[in-house]
């Protein structure tokens, strides 16, 4: 196998300061086109990367030579694009929330089967060094039993982010349906799921309480129980206004597990015994200058396509975490325990 030829759909923040330059520092990649709605933003990032530029995603999808879609668009478009994408045989990488219901998700997957295609959906914080090693301390049993856990993901807002900035599709509900929860939480949910298993009832407050002229959350706290047994929290806030917070405490039988709650170490294990183990492995990535280190997820997509190996985060994985997500807003909505196991309310 060649070269994969990769087409970016959508050329805002996500595939400018991510998608783009991990696949341009691939040797296994070659950027072919770039699509955006606004004329100017393909033509500039296909003048950088050598590409050709794009309107109208239909048209990138009937290049033959496409073998990769990365789908970089709002939320609402995540699902048809990608399900678009797979029918035209193309292999697709999807932003997070992977769709803005179940019933989109298992569409994409089913797409991704039928039409035996890749289909990875972009939570990085599985490839994040902190998380991974945390990962083997807990699966050793070297931390005991796991009593409970806290994982919060917040910053100001998209506004400093977005290409859009205050008028980004983030704060349209009909564009992004969920907020701070689909922006951030889900990145939380997926992460809480790879650490500890999967999540089988969540409860949830979910507000608008710090952005003016918008109808999506902006703060949710979430109560998750895990298959285990295991209690916990999950936070998700665009109202961090001094800096974000992307920390996860585990709290276990024979140690804490402080996952990206120290600037200077990314994991810090204190034991019951009183030891203190300091970790320095490469840092979380972020979006503030100096935080763009790689997130490894292009790597990972283009290794599984060019080795035909199932990717960490395939579909049915992007699914779980979205229904965790889902059902806090459920729960916020009826004020009631949302069951995932039974997909009832309780």
């Amino acid at each position: 196998m060649g070269k994969l030829k990769v087409g970016v759909i959508g050329c805002g923040s996500i595939a400018s300061r991510r998608h783009l330059i991990e696949y341009a520092a691939n040797q296994d990649v070659e950027i072919t086109a770039v699509c955006d709605v606004v004329a100017s933003r393909a033509e500039e990032m296909a003048l950088v990367y050598g590409a050709k530029a794009f309107t109208e995603y239909d048209d990138v999808l009937q290049l033959d030579e496409i073998d990769v879609i990365s789908v970089c668009l709002p939320n609402h478009l995540h699902a048809p694009v990608s399900i678009a994408a797979l029918n035209a045989g193309k292999h697709v990488l999807c932003e997070k929330p992977m769709a803005t219901s179940v019933e989109e998700a298992e569409e994409m997957i089913q797409a991704a089967r039928r039409n035996q295609k890749t289909l990875m959906i972009a939570h990085n914080q599985r490839f994040v060094a902190s998380h991974q090693k945390a990962k083997q301390l807990i699966e050793s049993g070297e931390i005991g039993k796991i009593y409970s856990f806290r994982t919060t993901f917040g910053h100001p807002g998209p506004e400093r982010w977005s290409i859009d900035g205050r008028s980004s599709w983030f704060f349209n509900k009909d564009q992004a349906l969920i907020g701070a929860l689909g922006d951030l939480g889900v990145h939380k949910s997926d992460l809480i799921r790879y650490l500890l298993g999967e999540v089988v009832e969540v409860g949830a407050f979910v507000e608008t309480s710090a952005k003016e002229n918008t109808d999506v959350d902006d703060n949710a706290v979430a109560i998750l129980k895990m298959e285990s047994g295991v209690i916990g929290t999950l936070a998700a806030s665009w109202s961090y206004v001094a800096g974000g917070d992307n920390s996860t405490i585990i709290y276990g039988e024979n140690a804490i597990l402080r996952l990206e709650d120290d600037h200077d170490h990314s994991l810090i294990v204190q034991y019951k015994n009183g030891e203190v183990v300091k970790y320095e492995l490469d840092k979380i990535q972020t979006n503030e200058a100096g935080g763009q280190t790689t997130t490894h997820v292009i790597d990972h997509f283009v290794d599984a396509i060019k080795n035909n190996k199932a990717p960490l985060i395939p579909g049915e994985e992007g699914k779980k975490s979205l229904e965790v997500i889902l059902a806090a807003l459920d729960s916020n909505q009826t004020k009631k325990i949302v069951n995932l196991k039974a997909a009832t309310i309780v």
